[in-house]
């Protein structure tokens, strides 16, 4: 996919919320030589609107041309479609990957894949069928911190891995974020175990090289929503946080006025389909979890233990990685507070504000640190460069590999169907031990791991 030998590649893009801004932009601007976008596939005018801004922006005088979904397939016939790139929210995507190929299109899936083990099996079953391609978009693969550990358990310098701890928290911006949106729902996001945390399960798949072979979870709503709130004292809370007389200074509440973007690809198309990016994260209606823990046995031998909180004071993760020669550790912040402005704003990157005005340093800056440790040695720490762009360059590099082509990579980063499926089945077997109570074996789903 992406082989600019064979020219200009012509793309669709389906959905065209905020996750198809990233494809859209490289498709405009470093990587417009190899491929082309020449439609949109989207139910909201006002979104394909907000990307025909970025279209005429970038110098081209003809817009992509507009599809409904249920005209996929004439789309893909009459724009003569060699890919389609899929950002639609996560229930449609199997739908919608199926029928893309089926169609004869090639596949770009934004991650997760699909939401549970049905659309899994229909993603498969279709590009088994036809033969075509369909690439998963695993980023974290490509930043340089999580490639360095890679590179330091495949050199064999702390032996055979044993166990592996992971936790990832999400703040009070990010994570609340989720509470806001339609993936507020787990019947169209399959809950944080598959729309977030795929992407740390492939990392742990990835960093392994190894297959997860039975999954137990434990979780619950404990601090969102309605019923949490009223606990502690949170009544009266709005519907939504864009007011109609001003804006409120609730930290929890996104005003969509406040920025262009959002108000541009959601407050100005709600006339069309009366869908609310603003939800208060308090209110009623939300079906997923806030705090997860997962056990996961891989197939060689080693043991994940996982855990997600999605309301943090800070953003970021730690990795510890034990091995019968010695332990890799990661620890990354990526955010190391959430704060308020006097304005009654969140500080978009308010790492060091209020302590910087002190002359004092921050107790938790914005930082990444790998450290390696064999058994009767001393701790060394692993330098982990970093190139321009979001998540140290990765985005770039995984860009370039899906739109010009893999060239050589020892790591492997690229992620292919199987790669998905691999991943986003941890999710969907924790989510079926969060209903049954009972641990589940991944071989029971029969969804051809190996």
């Amino acid at each position: 996919m992406g082989d600019s030998s064979q020219g200009r590649r012509r793309y669709a893009v389906v959905g065209t919320g905020h996750r198809s801004q990233m494809y859209v932009e490289a498709l405009l601007g470093p990587h417009a030589e190899v491929g082309e976008i020449v439609a949109w596939c989207e139910p909201n005018p006002a979104r394909m609107d907000y990307y025909d801004g970025l279209v005429r922006a970038a110098g081209l005088t003809t817009s992509p041309a507009r599809y409904q979904p249920d005209d996929l397939e004439k789309m893909i016939e009459v724009e003569d479609v060699d890919t389609v790139v899929v950002t639609s929210p996560d229930h449609t995507h199997a739908e919608v990957a199926a029928r893309a190929m089926e169609a004869g299109a090639d596949v770009v899936l934004e991650k997760p894949m699909t939401i549970d083990l049905a659309g899994t099996r229909r993603i498969v079953d279709a590009a088994e069928r036809t033969g075509r391609d369909a690439v998963l978009t695993f980023n974290y693969r490509y930043s340089p911190r999580n490639a360095a550990l890679k590179e330091v358990i495949t050199s064999g310098e702390i032996g055979e891995v044993t166990s592996v701890h992971f936790e990832w928290v999400l703040d009070t911006m990010h994570g609340a974020d989720y509470f806001r949106r339609w993936h507020r729902r787990k019947d169209f996001s399959g809950g944080l175990l598959v729309h977030k945390a795929s992407h740390h399960f492939d990392l742990v798949n990835w960093w392994l090289g190894d297959l997860p072979s039975r999954v137990y979870a434990s979780g619950a709503l404990r601090f969102y929503g309605q019923a949490n709130a009223r606990r502690r004292g949170l009544i009266r809370r709005p519907a939504r946080g864009t007011g109609r007389n001003g804006r409120s200074k609730d930290p929890f509440l996104l005003d969509l006025r406040d920025d262009p973007r959002l108000t541009s690809l959601y407050l100005d198309a709600e006339q069309h389909d009366g869908y609310l990016r603003d939800k208060d994260v308090f209110t009623a209606g939300i079906t997923i979890e806030d705090n997860l823990s997962v056990l996961v046995d891989y197939a060689r031998g080693a043991t994940l233990t996982y855990s997600l909180n999605a309301h943090s004071p800070w953003e970021g993760y730690r990795v510890s990685v034990n091995g019968t020669a010695g332990r890799a550790e990661l620890e990354v912040v990526e955010r190391g507070a959430v704060l308020v402005g006097k304005d009654g704003k969140l500080v978009i990157d308010p790492s060091v504000v209020d302590v910087a005005e002190e002359g004092e340093a921050p107790v938790r800056p914005r930082a990444q640190r790998l450290v390696v440790q064999q058994h009767w040695g001393a701790a060394r720490t692993v330098p982990i460069p970093e190139g321009p762009g979001a998540h140290g360059g990765g985005d770039d590099r995984m860009l370039h590999d899906l739109f010009r082509g893999v060239e050589h990579d020892p790591l492997g980063r690229a992620a292919g169907l199987l790669d998905g499926v691999r991943s986003v089945v941890v999710g969907i077997a924790g989510n079926t031990s969060l209903e049954t109570g009972l641990p589940v074996r991944t071989a029971d789903l029969r969804l051809g791991l190996t």
